[in-house]
């Protein structure tokens, strides 16, 4: 399975951005996928899940109300709308998938047990 993210960039504050990590390779069609963010200086941190099978999602308390984690099936392309952006958005996005089947799940169930074994390159995403 390989992740490919896109979508970074620099933008000003309150600006928007849409994050898309392109998904390769055989997975299971229920899973759990997620983006992180890695600040500078700051431990990578998980900011959105979402169960593929069911699209519930969840979300760390700095990403509600402001982003918007989403999967397309048919593409098997994970996104990350972002809006109302601040400089304490500016990090490196990283995509992470769980290789795990699970025929049942939550995007709340992904956020607190989910297995991340494969990490795209990341994304800088810079907020000025």
């Amino acid at each position: 399975v390989q992740l490919v993210e896109s979508g970074g960039g620099s933008v000003e504050a309150g600006g928007s951005l849409r994050l898309s990590c392109a998904v390769s390779g055989y997975t299971y069609p229920t899973r759990c996928m997620a983006w992180f963010r890695q600040a500078p200086g700051k431990e990578r941190e998980a900011i959105a899940t979402i169960f593929t099978g069911s699209r519930s999602t969840y979300y760390a308390d700095s990403a509600k109300s402001r982003f918007t984690i989403s999967h397309d099936n048919a593409q098997n392309t994970l996104f990350l709308q972002m809006s109302t952006l601040g400089p304490e958005d500016t990090a490196v996005y990283y995509c992470a998938n769980d290789g795990g089947r699970r025929d049942v799940g939550s995007g709340d169930y992904c956020f607190h047990f989910g297995v991340w074994d494969t990490w795209g390159q990341g994304t800088q995403v810079t907020v000025s």
